[in-house]
């Protein structure tokens, strides 16, 4: 199973079976690693405009596509974040990586990033979630539509119902969708849509997709549990927001679970931060991958 689309110069494609799934992810650049964990509906590409600078700043670049997604395998089970943690520790393991690591992840991806981070705190250098709400951290009021919640986690957690409606409909529902939660005009040009939809295209890449939905209220109730024991993560770490979407909602949501935490609010981006203000979001990243490993200051916002 491969990814044909383009690669950013210096980076390749590979595919490994870890955790008993096959993933498929495009790497590059050579230093110390950092994981890229897209979001939902997306892939590695969600990346691209990142991890060149990310290589030219020393950086060894993991982009995977989450299992389900993308070039990666749609196995029936294992979406909850944590089984998909261990997919992307056991991947690292395979290219030699064993620690050290800055996870940043988006949407879904940050989801996953939290419970490599929490599974495997020793292991985390620096921390980025990127646009979204923590189950167990926000994520349950964020989909309560009575007091103003998003529409869609009750949808896509569904079983059967979200593939029914939208199978053979993949383009026409990912440019609303695209159009709904970004923030700056032409991000998503028809191209980049169509070569989305591509991944997701059919019942079966449908439900493999929504599967990562059809795990969030357990994944809270883990998260819960582990932050009532009075555990914290102890790795500095970033919560970024876009002006015209999630704003300061994620770092508020992180104050008692995050003693190390940033708070910072990409101006004029909506949902979709790395493609969207990528420049302004790697102003961001890359003084705080830099920052001394468990030695950040306190929240700022």
């Amino acid at each position: 199973m491969s990814d044909e689309t383009p690669l950013p110069d210096g980076f390749e494609s590979i595919t490994v079976t870890a955790n008993g799934t096959r993933l498929h992810a495009v790497v590059g650049g050579t230093g110390a690693p950092v994981l890229l964990l897209h979001g939902w509906p997306q892939t590695w590409r969600a990346w691209r405009h990142l991890m060149p600078a990310l290589a030219t700043h020393g950086y060894r670049v993991v982009a995977p596509d989450l299992r389900g997604m993308g070039a990666s395998e749609h196995p029936p089970s294992g979406y909850d974040k944590d089984t998909q943690a261990e997919d992307m520790r056991e991947l690292l393991a395979q290219l030699g990586i064993h620690g050290g690591v800055h996870v940043v992840g988006h949407d879904i991806g940050g989801m996953v990033a939290f419970a490599y981070s929490r599974r495997h705190p020793d292991e985390v250098e620096h921390l980025v979630l990127v646009e979204l709400a923590l189950p167990g951290f926000g994520l349950e009021q964020a989909m309560d539509v009575a007091s103003g919640g998003l529409f869609h986690f009750g949808l896509f957690m569904t079983e059967e119902l979200p593939e029914l409606l939208l199978e053979g409909r993949e383009s026409d529902f990912l440019t609303w969708w695209f159009n709904w939660l970004s923030a700056v005009p032409g991000t998503f040009p028809p191209e980049e849509v169509a070569t989305v939809a591509s991944s997701y295209r059919g019942y079966e890449a449908l439900r493999a997709g929504f599967a990562h939905y059809r795990t969030l209220l357990e994944d809270g109730r883990v998260n819960r549990a582990w932050h009532e024991t009075g555990a914290t993560l102890p790795m500095p770490v970033l919560a970024v927001g876009g002006e015209h979407s999630s704003g300061t909602r994620l770092a508020d949501s992180l104050d008692t679970a995050a003693p190390h935490l940033t708070g910072t609010v990409i101006a004029g981006s909506g949902h979709f931060v790395p493609e969207e203000r990528p420049e302004a979001f790697a102003r961001e990243l890359l003084p705080f991958l830099a920052t001394p490993p468990r030695q950040a200051g306190g929240p700022h916002r």
